[in-house]
């Protein structure tokens, strides 16, 4: 058995691979987790992780933002949501989230969307979330339920795991669970803590547009495939076929993601 086993950092550097790897699923999953948090109109928004700006044009266009600042600690992620989305009410910088640069009390609405298991120091950036908020400011996260195998590509880790290969763990996947997101809020002592859990299918056009976007050089899985001998990477591509061919024959993959919200104080 090949081992590849333990957490592994994860570069998001290459922005445009990033968007067609997650760009679809984290509209899809950032409008469900709207609808479940109903937040107020004309708010001052703090995004955290704003990768290529999906959920900021989410924001934008159903919340009715006064604006949104969105972070996110990669440089090239941000010069693509400035592309993407040029508009005077969203305002884009390279930041930290365990760093934040902004006053105390500034933000009504605090988000991150499918990035809290990769911030390093969680609890250090909670904090940082809980001082830039008003009070009574939300504060919410959601993520991939990694811990259950139930991610976008977790087709592709299972897959090498039956073929006897080890996959490593994204980073801070056995955080993702909702206790634990409970947990990490509790303990940084937001108030009227409530979580749930929801799913979102994506349907693509054929095999090889779902293959090409699961795959993104950044993903330490793809560059386990890449080692692979061409047998046994057309063995890994049947089983993941198998489980993302539905029965009209058309190509499509359901992934679940757990939420989080709260207030402060």
């Amino acid at each position: 058995m090949t081992s590849n086993a333990g957490e592994v950092a994860i570069d998001f550097n290459d922005g445009l691979a990033y968007e067609r790897f997650m760009g679809r699923w984290s509209r899809a999953a950032g409008a469900t987790f709207l609808d479940w948090l109903t937040p107020p109109g004309h708010a001052r928004w703090l995004e955290i992780g704003c990768g290529t700006g999906a959920f900021t044009e989410l924001v934008l266009r159903t919340c009715s933002p006064q604006l949104i600042v969105a972070t996110d600690p990669a440089a090239p992620q941000i010069e693509i949501a400035r592309h993407q989305l040029g508009n005077d009410r969203v305002d884009f910088r390279v930041a930290s989230a365990q760093l934040l640069p902004f006053p105390d009390r500034s933000f009504d609405v605090i988000a991150g969307a499918l990035v809290l298991n990769f911030i390093s120091d969680r609890k250090r950036a909670l904090n940082e979330m809980l001082r830039v908020g008003r009070s009574g400011a939300t504060v919410a996260a959601y993520v991939w339920d990694f811990a259950a195998g139930r991610a976008p590509n977790s087709c592709l880790a299972l897959g090498l795991t039956r073929m006897g290969i080890d996959t490593p763990r994204v980073p801070g996947a056995g955080e993702s669970t909702l206790d634990s997101l409970r947990s990490f809020f509790e303990e940084a002592r937001f108030d009227d803590v409530a979580a749930m859990s929801f799913e979102v299918t994506i349907e693509f056009g054929d095999f090889d547009e779902f293959w090409q976007s699961q795959t993104p050089s950044f993903s330490p899985l793809t560059k386990i495939i890449a080692a692979l001998p061409l047998s046994e990477r057309r063995k890994l591509t049947t089983l993941v076929r198998s489980q993302t061919l539905g029965p009209s024959g058309t190509i499509s993959y359901p992934a679940r993601a757990n939420a989080i919200r709260a207030r402060v104080p």
